[in-house]
């Protein structure tokens, strides 16, 4: 029976969760096709409440039809959306859990059939493209300011749907990430040009929200030397540092961290890039993911002791409903199956992953 720090509780704004592993934010695509949440996903968040205390956190959702119109990703602008993010929360409350709702924009990274359809057009900081894409349009003043609106709205519905708090996707080349790294936002205003001027977009969204549900409510997740998706700033540290100050001087609940060695859903290997900058800008609670293990995940949490730090799984949480249960009592995983992780609206590879037996076994008996 693990009895590390790992299994110790650990407040993030008003919730103190009962042990340090999370449900990491992933796109999984099974909304349907107007964004709207199924019970498909209300029976994936079920099972991943298998023990209480769990934090969990949603795919990323749209905050407008502006903001991408992925195909079959969540949404949180209207009300069936709210209606029906509802009912997944309340199943995770009823099952002693919490819930995060991860709010987001895509940018360049659209679709832009969808968004076309929809009466929109494929923009981002500025007309750059992803290696491979459609070059996007430059977004002008009054559609950023919009886009900060289309955020607070959002999160203003999460809280509406009973979510325990909002996360930013600022990570993996989204639209967030964009203004933020110089190799996507070359713009000559006041939304590019400087560090700080990059951060513009960040701080304007986090205070906005914060003021408007509160930034006990509020966290904000980053990739700073991440590739995926066309990103990497050469030097990113002095941005991502300016990034974080900004956001300790909003006084939002955390940040979430993704280690080097992680690049979308793909392991590579880093062995001098280093999150510690963001630890020493950082002062409050930290999470943070990237190809854990049990064993580094035991590691990250005793060896920053006088930190409050939670380890978020992904992949192996996809393939484990039960993987705190597992984590705790020392069982092997099930492995996970790449090739289902993002089949729209599809059961395969989403809620048919087994429980351990022992698990099963202990909810018979109680």
């Amino acid at each position: 029976m693990d009895t590390s720090r790992l299994f110790q509780p650990m407040k993030l704004g008003k919730v103190e969760v009962a042990h340090r592993i999370g449900l990491a934010p992933m796109s999984r695509f099974r909304a349907d096709d107007d964004h709207i949440p199924t019970p498909l996903m209300k029976e994936y968040f079920s099972q991943r409440t298998a023990v209480p205390g769990t934090l969990l956190f949603t795919d990323v959702n749209l905050v407008s039809p502006a903001a991408g119109a992925v195909p079959n990703a969540p949404g949180i602008w209207n009300k069936e959306q709210i209606a029906a993010w509802k009912e997944i929360i309340d199943e995770v409350h009823r099952k002693g859990c919490f819930i995060f709702g991860q709010i987001g924009a895509f940018g360049r990274l659209g679709n832009p059939e969808s968004l076309e359809k929809a009466g929109h057009k494929l923009t981002a900081p500025s007309p750059i493209a992803r290696e491979g894409a459609l070059v996007p349009q430059s977004m002008t003043i009054e559609e950023i300011k919009q886009m900060v609106q289309d955020f607070v709205k959002a999160a203003q519905n999460a809280i509406e749907a009973g979510f325990d708090g909002v996360e930013f996707d600022g990570d993996n080349g989204l639209l967030i990430d964009q203004f933020t790294q110089d190799i996507s936002n070359q713009r000559n205003d006041e939304y590019g040009g400087s560090i700080e001027n990059r951060s513009r977009f960040t701080y304007e969204i986090a205070k906005a929200v914060a003021d408007a549900i509160g930034p006990e409510r509020v966290g904000h997740r980053i990739s700073p030397w991440s590739r995926f998706n066309s990103m990497r700033m050469k030097d990113p540290i002095p941005q991502f540092t300016d990034v974080i100050n900004k956001l300790s001087s909003i006084g939002i609940a955390y940040i979430h961290l993704i280690e080097p060695r992680i690049w979308g859903d793909v392991l590579v290997d880093t062995s001098i890039e280093s999150l510690d900058f963001a630890f020493e800008a950082w002062k409050g609670p930290i999470l943070i993911a990237g190809g854990y293990t049990p064993e580094l995940a035991r590691k990250v949490v005793e060896d920053h002791g006088d930190r409050d730090v939670l380890v978020t799984f992904g992949r192996p949480f996809i393939a484990n409903p039960d993987l705190i249960y597992r984590v705790k009592k020392g069982l092997e995983f099930n492995h996970y199956d790449r090739p289902t992780f993002y089949t729209a609206q599809e059961p395969r590879g989403y809620i048919d992953y087994p429980f351990s037996s022992e698990y099963s076994a202990s909810i018979e008996s109680s």
